[in-house]
């Protein structure tokens, strides 16, 4: 590797980086919704050689604090992207908000966070911001490509750097090449949580999707994602029609069987409701007239119930010293 920057010590940046929900209904792969719980980690080039992390809040006391550490990891690649030579030194203290293993994205939360924290420290060396698509310090396009890269899929990742409602895909001749567009959401729309203390890791639930589905099956979701724009954006009303899928959630339901009874329950009392990612969590696009009747709907000794708004920018950096 050709080193063409050679980090500052004691050079130092604080990101942070919305959660989300993605598979929006018939969105699989390509709807993702920031949500207003913010990871935040504070990043510094250190004299003395070795990585030193400090977790706390969510996943403490599971995550990995050594070279394995999701943050790290994505850091690494995207130093690797702009050939830059690792320092010796580091020091992350990660403040997480995000749940893990309930389908709000803790995982390409992470990742854009490494992406960010890379450029910006890179960017501290040199002196200067990114230039041309840049935004608050850093490429938004070059972490959103690479982020959906490491993830493998960019519904998730889009809108943590984004923030709002992201559309999401991939370029027709360079598929490395991501393209997403913010959707305008209606401030009518309300974004409910349902979370429960049980756990199901991505890969877990993707496993037992399908490699094909039928013709009429892709034109019924085809139809239906796009009418979620148009509820997400105009028509509030139509949100429980826009938000039935053919793909994944059905198909998956002995994974999360409590999940999908809940969701079944949302649903017949006309609550636009979704499996959260590859879930278990439930999430439920409502307005300020249903919101009180759809959180009647989950036991409170099984679902916490939040509440976190749709921030519209997602990622933030801050030059801490240089």
């Amino acid at each position: 590797m050709v080193s063409l920057v050679s980090l500052v010590k004691g050079s130092s940046v604080r990101v942070r980086v919305p959660g989300s929900s993605a598979n929006i209904g018939p969105g699989f792969d390509s709807v993702g919704l920031a949500l207003g719980i913010w990871d935040e980690y504070v990043v510094t080039v250190t004299a003395e050689p070795g990585l030193d992390i400090d977790v706390e809040g969510e996943g403490a006391a599971d995550v990995p604090r050594d070279e394995l550490h999701l943050v790290h990891k994505s850091m690494l690649r995207a130093w690797e992207q702009l050939q830059v030579q690792p320092p010796a030194g580091l020091h992350l203290s990660c403040r997480n908000a995000v749940p893990h293993g309930r389908g709000l994205g803790s995982s390409a939360t992470s990742i854009v966070a490494g992406i960010v924290v890379a450029q910006g420290l890179c960017d501290l060396a040199t002196g200067h911001g990114r230039a041309l698509g840049s935004f608050g310090g850093f490429d938004q396009t070059f972490t959103n490509n690479l982020a959906a890269a490491l993830e493998g899929h960019p519904d998730n990742a889009s809108a943590s750097v984004y923030g709002g409602m992201t559309l999401s895909w991939t370029d027709d001749l360079d598929p490395g090449q991501i393209h997403s567009v913010q959707l305008e959401v209606s401030a009518d729309v309300i974004p409910l949580v349902f979370l429960p203390a049980t756990q199901l890791s991505t890969a877990t639930a993707r496993a037992v999707l399908p490699a094909r589905v039928s013709h009429s099956m892709a034109a019924r979701n085809s139809a239906r994602a796009g009418l979620l724009v148009e509820a997400v954006t105009r028509r509030p009303d139509l949100l429980l029609a826009a938000t039935r899928e053919w793909l994944h959630q059905e198909q998956r339901r002995a994974s999360f069987p409590d999940s999908m009874a809940l969701l079944d329950a949302l649903r017949g009392k006309g609550h636009a409701a979704v499996i959260s990612g590859a879930g278990p969590s439930v999430l439920v696009l409502t307005t300020a007239a249903q919101i009180e009747d759809a959180r009647a709907v989950g036991d409170p000794s099984a679902w916490r119930v939040l509440e976190p708004g749709i921030p519209v920018t997602g990622a933030s950096l801050e030059r801490l010293s240089a």
